[in-house]
């Protein structure tokens, strides 16, 4: 019973998964740089919304490292957040960002 229970313990304690992107600078002001761990081979969707849930940003990523992405107007000041799908809808992270302007 002991050794399944820290067995258990052990595999949901390490099997958090990394980060596939990192987000910078943040607070953001005119660029955000979504930068992937890798090269990646998949293709990735990312999508970006207001706090309000509007959809600010929807745009396929394919085979780079970093996506750099221009505030335009329409990005006033305050917290945004991201999706970033695979290339059949399921999410594989989320996150938020800061735009200061």
């Amino acid at each position: 019973y002991w050794k399944s229970l820290a067995d258990s313990l052990t595999t949901n304690y390490f099997d958090v998964k990394a980060k596939i992107a990192k987000v910078y600078p943040n607070p953001a002001t005119t660029i955000v740089n979504f930068e992937f761990n890798q090269a990646t081979e998949k293709n990735y969707i990312l999508q970006i919304f207001s706090f309000t849930g509007k959809k600010m940003y929807d745009q396929p990523f394919m085979n780079g490292k970093i996506s750099t992405i221009t505030l335009g107007n329409d990005f006033f000041r305050g917290i945004y957040y991201y999706k970033l799908s695979d290339n059949i809808g399921r999410v594989v992270e989320t996150g938020k960002f800061q735009v200061v302007k």
